[in-house]
C-alpha cells in the first residue's frame, strides 16, 4: 500500500469526486436537499474551484481517489471569510490521519489567499468530523454566516486564521 498523496484537483477528477461525495453523503444519511448533495458544483468541481481565492485538493491512494476538500470565499458574505467545502472521504480513508493532513493543506491555502477566518457547516451527528474541526481550532457558532444554500446543516463553526 502506498502513502496517500494530496494534490490539486484536475478536470479528469470530476466524475470520480461527484461519485465519492454522493456516496459518502448517502452512506451517512445526509438529506439530499439543503446539503452538498444538491450542489450543481458536484459535477464540475474542477471548474468551480478555478475561480479566484479558491482551491480544491484530492487525496489518492494507490492511484485511486479516496476523498477531497477545498476552500473558497464564503457565499453571499461580504468579508474575509472562506469556507471549508466538500471535505469527504470514503470509509476506507477514515481514521488514518488523512483528514488532519487535508485540513492543514486547506487552511494553508486559505491563509495564502489572505482570508482571516474559515467557516464550515456540518451535521449534528458527524461527531468524528466535529472532533477534527475542534482539534484544528474551529469553534461553534450560534447560527449560519452567509447563505450557502445548505439549510439542512444545523452545525456551523468558525476558525480565526
Amino acid at each position: 500500500m502506498s502513502k496517500p498523496i494530496i494534490r490539486p484537483i484536475e478536470k479528469k477528477d470530476n466524475p470520480h469526486l461527484a461519485k465519492i461525495i454522493r456516496k459518502v453523503l448517502v452512506d451517512l444519511g445526509v438529506p439530499k436537499i439543503g446539503t452538498a448533495y444538491a450542489d450543481k458544483a458536484l459535477d464540475c468541481m474542477f471548474e468551480t474551484y478555478q475561480r479566484e481565492r479558491s482551491d480544491y485538493f484530492v487525496v489518492q491512494e494507490n492511484g485511486t481517489i479516496i476523498g477531497g476538500a477545498g476552500i473558497a470565499p464564503l457565499e453571499n458574505y461580504d468579508g474575509t471569510i472562506c469556507e471549508l467545502q466538500k471535505m469527504y472521504f470514503l470509509e476506507s480513508a477514515r481514521g488514518k490521519g488523512i483528514g488532519k493532513l487535508m485540513m492543514s493543506r486547506c487552511l494553508e491555502a486559505a491563509t495564502s489567499f489572505s482570508f482571516e477566518s474559515c467557516y464550515l457547516e456540518t451535521m449534528t451527528y458527524m461527531t468524528a468530523a466535529q472532533n477534527l474541526y475542534k482539534k484544528s481550532g474551529f469553534q461553534y457558532l450560534d447560527g449560519p454566516l452567509g447563505d450557502t444554500g445548505h439549510f439542512s446543516c444545523p452545525v456551523q463553526m468558525l476558525k480565526k486564521l
